[in-house]
């Protein structure tokens, strides 16, 4: 009976690791990297006064971070590279910019109030970042749990503009200061909720869909066209209700009603995920 020549030992045929690639992909990256100076764009017009354009920044970056992913399944260039860029994009465009811009039009004068619930969103977003990244593949991907952050700063972002293009000022309204603090804690502490948010992720423009839905959106973008500020913060404000109304209808149905989720393998999360 022969034996093997050392050189071809079991350890020796298993096959080699493969090698890092030593390039990235342009094109998703692209629009990744334009989402973040969206947002860097934001704090420097906030740190500027510029409190309008810095709203529209954040907007931009919304869109544009709708956008990366999708253009990375349609071309085959998703990489994890591209999803730890995008994650760390989304934490200055919706985490940390919408923080400092909100602060410094509105919470600056409440003193320690208002650093204190420009923190709390900002670090709301951190961790529902972080908690997002943990259970890709966990939980159903019709759903977000947790307002998504693009959204929670569309909300902050879009009050801000509606404000400053109807020409109320903080320092002329109060109030104003405490309905932005307000504000600014809803949105942060709806991100770390287990309400389920509609995702939108099975939605393609491959199918059909009823004349009606067409002339929603018809209509829908003429009201955007409209007059954007009010259109894009009533659109954000009903989103932002959206999960906690999909929450209460699942309670009303006696269904599992929220999405709670860090990993499959704990034996106290058997059945959660279905």
């Amino acid at each position: 009976m022969n034996t093997p020549h050392p050189e071809f030992q079991d350890s020796d045929l298993e096959a080699a690791p493969r090698k890092p690639r030593k390039g990235l992909y342009v094109l998703p990256n692209l629009f990744t990297l334009a989402a973040l100076f969206g947002g860097f764009y934001a704090i420097v017009m906030a740190m500027n006064g510029r409190f309008e354009n810095a709203a529209i920044g954040i907007f931009c970056a919304m869109v544009l971070d709708s956008l990366d992913g999708r253009v990375a399944r349609m071309t085959g260039t998703q990489s994890a590279f591209g999803e730890q860029m995008d994650s760390l994009s989304d934490m200055v465009s919706f985490g940390a910019a919408p923080a400092l811009v909100v602060y410094e039009w509105a919470l600056k004068d409440l003193g320690r109030w208002g650093w204190i619930a420009a923190f709390v969103y900002c670090a709301c977003a951190a961790l529902r970042l972080a908690r997002f990244n943990t259970n890709i593949g966990v939980i159903d991907k019709r759903f977000f749990q947790g307002l998504p952050s693009p959204a929670a700063a569309a909300l902050v972002a879009g009050s801000l503009w509606l404000a400053v293009d109807a020409g109320w000022l903080p320092q002329e309204h109060p109030w104003l200061e405490w309905t932005m603090l307000g504000i600014t804690l809803y949105a942060g502490l709806t991100m770390v909720t287990n309400a389920p948010f509609y995702s939108f992720k099975d939605f393609s423009l491959k199918r059909t869909v009823p004349f009606a839905l067409l002339v929603g959106l018809v209509i829908l973008i003429a009201l955007v066209a409209s007059h954007t500020p009010i259109a894009l913060f009533a659109l954000f404000c009903c989103y932002s209700l959206s999960g906690y109304l999909e929450y209460a209808r699942r309670k009303w149905q006696g269904r599992h009603a929220s999405l709670i989720a860090t990993s499959t393998d704990e034996p106290d999360e058997a059945g959660l995920h279905r």
